[in-house]
């Protein structure tokens, strides 16, 4: 009996182990495809309009991941999902690269992004602690939030922005925890729809972190 406990431990962490190995070479490359395509767009992108079409692309690129990820066309999906991704905020890179703070402000989202991810992902990797009780919270905070940026569209508050992109950091933040600890506990069992998720949420997170340090810096 003791034997075929530990053979089922040492099957199920190798399968986590292919699980996080698959999921993070994956946002890798995720991660490099955006950040390419967000540079080419900066030079070739100059219209809002145009990255508003490549946003409505990806949200759209969102259900034919969910339908495809168990297929290999799901890991294409995936692929064209971040250079949209990565498109669609050309314009709003060349905004604050031509800014006089342009470069400082875009190191600091990228930097203190890449360092809630790393200092995120390893407290819900080792910790014993189960996360789940976070998603109702995190899925009610995202609703809110929604329904304040259609808002803003329309009000086009400086405040609310400030307070929505805040709120959005902490979501993403949220999200980074409670969707690597269900990566390690196995409530993920797709690797393309892990990955995406992640993505998502570092894209997120860096997008708005340049909201918030452009509107700190603009105050000094």
């Amino acid at each position: 009996m003791q034997t075929i406990q530990s053979s089922y431990y040492v099957q199920d962490k190798v399968q986590l182990q292919r699980m996080l190995r698959n999921t993070y070479s994956l946002l890798s490359v995720l991660l490099l495809v955006a950040a390419g395509a967000s540079f080419l767009s900066m030079s070739l992108i100059s219209s809002p309009m145009v990255a508003l079409v490549f946003t409505v692309i990806s949200f759209g690129l969102i259900f034919v991941i969910n339908r495809t990820a168990n297929s290999a066309a799901g890991l294409g999906f995936a692929i064209l999902f971040a250079s949209t991704m990565g498109a669609s905020i050309g314009p709003l890179l060349n905004f604050y690269a031509n800014l006089p703070q342009g470069g400082d402000i875009i190191t600091q989202a990228f930097v203190t992004t890449a360092v809630a991810f790393f200092g995120l992902s390893a407290i819900a990797m080792n910790s014993k602690r189960d996360f789940s009780f976070m998603r109702s919270f995190l899925t009610v905070g995202l609703i809110v939030v929604l329904i304040a940026i259609i808002a803003n569209l329309f009000l086009q508050v400086p405040a609310l922005s400030l307070t929505i992109s805040s709120a959005v950091v902490l979501l993403m933040a949220g999200f980074m925890l409670y969707e690597t600890n269900a990566i390690v506990r196995g409530e993920y069992t797709n690797y393309i729809l892990a990955a995406v998720g992640l993505f998502m949420n570092v894209f997120n997170m860096f997008v708005h972190l340049l909201n918030i340090i452009y509107s700190l810096t603009s105050e000094d």
